[in-house]
C-alpha cells in the first residue's frame, strides 16, 4: 500500500480540487447545483490526476529521467517499490474507475462531457509518454493550464446543468495561472537534472532567469485577474474575498526567484500547491455567495 502511495503522490491531488470547487460554487451562483455532481466529479478528477502520476513514474522511468541524481520526492518505480508492469495496470485500474465516473456524468448532463474525458486522457498519457513527450518538449505547461484550468472550472460548472457560462471560463484562467506555477515551480527544481537527461521543459528552454519571471507573472497575475473580474462584475463580486490569500504568495515566490537548492524549492512547491487549493476554495465560496 505504501508503494501505492508514493506512486500516486497524494499532495498533488489538491490541483484536481480546486477547479471543482469553483465549478460547485458558480453552480450554487446559479442555483442549478447537484450535490452528486460536485462528488463524483471530485472523484472522477483524482482519479484522473492519480492516473496521471502514475503514467509519468513509469513513463519517466523508461525514459531513464528519473536518475539517482533526480531531487524531489521518491518515484514509485525508479525506486524498486513497484515494476513498470505493475504501474501500468494500476493506470488501468484507475482510469476504468474514472471511465464509470464520466460515464455519471454524461448522463446526468450531457455526452460532450465524455469528450473532455477522453482528451484528458489522451494529455496524460502523452505527457512523458509515447513517441513524442509533449512534457519533455517545452509546452507540458500549456496543457497543464488548460486542463486543469479551463476544463476542470469550466467541467465541472458544466456537469450541473450542461451550461458553460463566461464567468467560469474568466475564473478558470487565475484557477490555470496558479496550477501552472506549480509545474514551473518544479521544473525549476529539475532544471539541472532535466538538462543533463535530454528533457527539454519550458525551464530547460528558457533558463533559470526567465522561468522565475514567468513563475512571478502567472502567481501575480492570478490575483491581478481575480481582482478585474470581481470589481467589473464580470464575475460574482464575492470572489474577491480570495485576495486574502495573497500573502501566501510571499514564501513561494521568495523561494523560486533566490533559491537554486532542491529541498528549499520542494518546499516552495508544496507552498504553491497549497496556495492554488486555499484560492480554489475562496473563490467557490466566493461564486456560491454571489
Amino acid at each position: 500500500m505504501n508503494a501505492w502511495l508514493v506512486a500516486a503522490r497524494p499532495t498533488t491531488l489538491l490541483a484536481s480540487v480546486a477547479p471543482v470547487l469553483v465549478g460547485g460554487g458558480l453552480a450554487i451562483h446559479a442555483d442549478v447545483f447537484r450535490v452528486d455532481a460536485l462528488v463524483v466529479t471530485l472523484i472522477t478528477a483524482g482519479l484522473i490526476n492519480v492516473a496521471a502520476n502514475f503514467a509519468n513514474d513509469a513513463s519517466d522511468h523508461a525514459r531513464g529521467v528519473d536518475s539517482p541524481h533526480r531531487i524531489g520526492p521518491p518515484r514509485a518505480v525508479a525506486s524498486g517499490l513497484l515494476t513498470g508492469r505493475q504501474i501500468w495496470f494500476g493506470t488501468a485500474a484507475v482510469l476504468g474507475l474514472a471511465s464509470a465516473g464520466g460515464v455519471y456524468l454524461a448522463v446526468i448532463s450531457d455526452w460532450r462531457i465524455l469528450l473532455v474525458g477522453i482528451a484528458a486522457v489522451a494529455a496524460l498519457l502523452g505527457y512523458s509518454g509515447g513517441p513524442w513527450p509533449y512534457g519533455h518538449h517545452a509546452i507540458g505547461e500549456v496543457f497543464v493550464f488548460v486542463f486543469f484550468g479551463l476544463a476542470g472550472v469550466v467541467g465541472s460548472r458544466f456537469v450541473h446543468d450542461a451550461t458553460a457560462p463566461g464567468e467560469a471560463w474568466l475564473l478558470a484562467i487565475p484557477v490555470g495561472f496558479l496550477v501552472t506555477a506549480i509545474l514551473v515551480a518544479n521544473n525549476v527544481r529539475d532544471l539541472d537534472t532535466d538538462r543533463v537527461a535530454g528533457k527539454h521543459t519550458l525551464a530547460v528552454q528558457l533558463g533559470r532567469r526567465r522561468t522565475r519571471a514567468l513563475y512571478g507573472i502567472l502567481v501575480f497575475g492570478a490575483f491581478v485577474l481575480i481582482a478585474v473580474f470581481g470589481a467589473l462584475d464580470l464575475a460574482p463580486r464575492p470572489t474577491l474575498i480570495a485576495l486574502v490569500a495573497l500573502p501566501l504568495t510571499v514564501a513561494p515566490v521568495r523561494a523560486v526567484v533566490t533559491e537554486t537548492e532542491g529541498p528549499r524549492l520542494i518546499g516552495a512547491l508544496k507552498a504553491n500547491a497549497r496556495l492554488h487549493a486555499i484560492v480554489g476554495l475562496l473563490l467557490g465560496i466566493g461564486a456560491a455567495l454571489g
